[in-house]
């Protein structure tokens, strides 16, 4: 075979973290999908993996040996779909694509889901069907992130986004709520967003017991910040009229 893809020798096991700390670093609890040998050649299979690819399976991380400096194999969206028609990401994984990188989500708290929920009722109830309520589902925000948050606002289309991906152009407000995550999302999910033009973004923090909302993207950054406590009220600066307690939101 010409692709210059290279098994890890007898897969070294995925345990071990010795080989794979010399690689790009992720924030604390979030954790990439990791690949065994048959996943690896069956990306070779199917084209996601070619011939101009120079890459090696280390510890189920594919890594881009030619890149500088070398790093993890970074995926497309249409590379992220294709492993999913080729049966390498099962349809029920917890999983979602953020700037090339598979990533593996946390497990759904009972609180986090309540949370879930709640918010999803409210705003349902709030926006009285003016908009479509998009609850963990994926919105693309380009080539490389499809990330799939708790909640969306989106514009609303007569096929229910059945023949597109949401895009940037088609979200109000996204909603991030985070109890193991926090950190994470605050650092990495709200850049990215901001980066994308999302007008948006509410990050629900369960264990700091405070919503964060961020809003007025410019160059990249949320000009607008702020922290809101219980007995504060969430007013957005987007939607016109939509507005509750964060007592309502956090339970």
């Amino acid at each position: 075979m010409a692709v210059k893809i290279k098994p890890d020798r007898k897969d070294r096991g995925f345990g071990s973290a010795s080989v794979i700390e010399q690689f790009s670093k992720l924030p604390e609890n979030i954790t990439p999908r990791r690949f065994n040998v048959e996943e690896y050649y069956r990306m070779a299979e199917v084209g996601i993996l070619g011939e101009d690819d120079y890459v090696e399976l280390i510890e189920g991380q594919i890594i881009d040996k030619s890149s500088q400096p070398i790093g993890r194999r970074r995926f497309t969206v249409e590379e992220y779909y294709r492993m999913a028609e080729a049966g390498i990401l099962r349809e029920d994984e917890r999983v979602e694509l953020i700037e090339g990188e598979i990533l593996e989500m946390s497990p759904i708290g009972r609180r986090h889901a309540a949370c879930v929920a709640r918010l999803d009722d409210l705003l349902q109830q709030k926006t009285r069907g003016k908009f479509l309520i998009w609850p963990q589902n994926p919105v693309q925000l380009n080539d490389l992130s499809k990330p799939q948050p708790d909640i969306a606002i989106l514009k609303k289309r007569k096929d229910y986004y059945a023949g597109l991906n949401p895009a940037p152009a088609n979200v109000l407000l996204i909603v991030e709520v985070a109890d193991t995550t926090v950190q994470n999302d605050r650092t990495v999910k709200a850049p990215l967003y901001a980066r994308a033009g999302i007008p948006e973004v509410w990050l629900v923090d369960l264990p700091g017991e405070a919503v964060e909302i961020y809003a007025r993207p410019e160059q990249g950054e949320y000009q607008t910040r702020l922290t809101l406590k219980r007995g504060e009220s969430i007013i957005s600066p987007t939607i016109s009229g939509l507005s509750f307690s964060v007592e309502s939101v956090l339970g």
